[in-house]
């Protein structure tokens, strides 16, 4: 593309580049994931400071450069996701999603799909979806762009699917009772765990509707996940530590709120 492109995207970060000027990277559904000149940026006076801010769904016009930085002129339609900058926790999480997004694909490759499954994840997150469950959903579907499929249809040794399974990251499967002395690390995941994180891993999130579950079971999931990301993906993103200090901070201030027990009982 070169002259005046007119393009979908979705206003993945914001940096200063500069005194006043901005460079913001932004998710293209035309021509993936392209960074953005804004001249002035930085200035209360520029024209299209609320087109780009973090999160923002819009139909844009500009240049889009096959290298180097790519240029907006207008922008129009513009969603803007407001919970997603509003609510600490959901930023925590969009911003997890969009880092894993920015790891799995390189820049300028066209990721149609992907832009569909943010934009969705994105409108659940500002419905007041419960923004781990959306990540999670996130986090297995992209696996198999960062090369590490699962084999959930059935054990990764037979084939088989029975009634009592296991996950074994070793593997990046399931195993059946009959093999599971080949990996004496399996995960001895719960069923409902292991049914989530098949279903997670299938589903099409435009088409999630209502999603519940227990902090036992995301935690659960979440145990699974970082065990991929860490031993097999290789990504840590920085915005899942904070989202680990977060989880940190909840439970401390949980705990500051539980009557305090009085005993008269000797020390």
């Amino acid at each position: 593309m070169s002259g005046n492109d007119t393009f979908t995207g979705i206003v993945m970060y914001r940096k200063n580049y500069r005194e006043a000027d901005v460079l913001a990277k932004v998710l293209t559904r035309e021509a993936g994931k392209r960074m953005f000149f804004l001249k002035n940026g930085k200035r209360p006076s520029y024209a299209l400071a609320s087109e780009t801010l973090p999160y923002t769904y819009a139909v844009y016009e500009g240049r889009l450069n096959p290298t180097g930085l790519s240029f907006l002129n207008t922008a129009k339609q513009a969603t803007h996701f407001r919970l997603l900058n509003e609510d600490i926790e959901v930023n925590a999480y969009a911003t997890y999603i969009l880092s894993l997004l920015d790891a799995a694909f390189e820049d300028r490759v066209i990721i149609t799909g992907w832009f569909d499954q943010l934009l969705a994840a994105f409108a659940k997150l500002n419905d007041h979806f419960d923004p781990q469950v959306i990540s999670q959903i996130i986090a297995l579907k992209l696996l198999p762009d960062f090369g590490v499929p699962l084999q959930l249809h059935g054990c990764v040794m037979c084939g088989e699917m029975t009634d009592t399974m296991d996950f074994s990251d070793k593997y990046h499967g399931l195993l059946c009772s009959r093999h599971f002395d080949t990996d004496r690390h399996r995960l001895n995941m719960t069923p409902k765990g292991l049914y989530y994180l098949r279903l997670f891993s299938f589903i099409d999130i435009t088409q999630v509707n209502s999603i519940k579950l227990r902090e036992e079971t995301k935690a659960e999931l979440q145990r699974v996940i970082d065990l991929i990301y860490d031993n097999t993906v290789g990504v840590h993103v920085r915005a899942r530590g904070f989202i680990e200090q977060m989880d940190t901070w909840q439970q401390a201030l949980i705990a500051s709120r539980k009557p305090k027990m009085i005993s008269d009982e000797p020390k």
